[in-house]
Order: C-alpha cells, then sequence, then structure tokens
C-alpha cells in the first residue's frame, strides 16, 4: 500500500521558519515529481512548490518564492519543505504529493491538483501574528 506521511507541522511565531517532510512508503517515487499543498479554512486546496526526480527543477507559487525551499532525498524516499519568514497567511493544512507519470513535468502540470496521483494525510502550520 502507498503512503505518504508528513510530518514537522506545528505553531510558530510569525517571521520564523518550519520545515515540513514527507515520508513515503509502498513504491519508490525516485523517478517522480513530488509536490506540497496546503489548504487554509474555507479556501481551496493550492499549490506551493514542487520538485523533479532529480532536483533540478523546483516551481514554486509566487506567495511563497524567496521564502520557501523544497528538497528531496530519494535514498530516503522523502521530500522536504523548509519555510522561513512565516506569514499568518501561511496557516493551513499542508499536503504533501507525488505524481506518477515522469521524471518532470512542466510547469503548469506541476502547479495543477489534478496531475498528483497520491496524497499525504496532511500536517498543521499554524502561524501566529
Amino acid at each position: 500500500q502507498v503512503q505518504l506521511v508528513e510530518s514537522g507541522g506545528g505553531l510558530v511565531q510569525h517571521g520564523g521558519s518550519l520545515s515540513v517532510s514527507c515520508a513515503a512508503s509502498g513504491r519508490t517515487f525516485s523517478r517522480n515529481t513530488m509536490g506540497w499543498f496546503r489548504q487554509a479554512p474555507g479556501k481551496e486546496r493550492e499549490f506551493v512548490a514542487a520538485i523533479s526526480w532529480n532536483g533540478g527543477r523546483r516551481y514554486y507559487a509566487d506567495s511563497v518564492k524567496g521564502r520557501f525551499t523544497i528538497s528531496r532525498d530519494n535514498a530516503k524516499n522523502t521530500v522536504y519543505l523548509q519555510m522561513n519568514s512565516l506569514k499568518p497567511e501561511d496557516t493551513a493544512v499542508y499536503y504533501c504529493a507525488a505524481d506518477t507519470r515522469r521524471p518532470f513535468l512542466f510547469t503548469s502540470e506541476a502547479m495543477d491538483i489534478a496531475s498528483y496521483a497520491y496524497w499525504g494525510q496532511g500536517t498543521q502550520v499554524t502561524v501566529s501574528s
């Protein structure tokens, strides 16, 4: 059974940093794009960041560019999201997702929820003002 399990969420103050991780099991995603999305209360799930199979391509939403960094460790089947300079508007449940089609996606595909076949259960990130 394929599982994506996020960890590392929590409460942080405005301007602080937090790192979340996503560990995959049941199959390897070392040849696939993986991404992070988030969903705030009352809002639709939105794209945050994605990374190609070898890290050669990284995609970011404009709202997090320059503050968040996505990375991956294929030996551990794990993807990370380092979040710096956090703002209250970053408060959301953060979801990890995995594409299964090919090693890299066009930018529009990487940002599209429909591109991803597997999803984690999410981890809460709360930024206090």
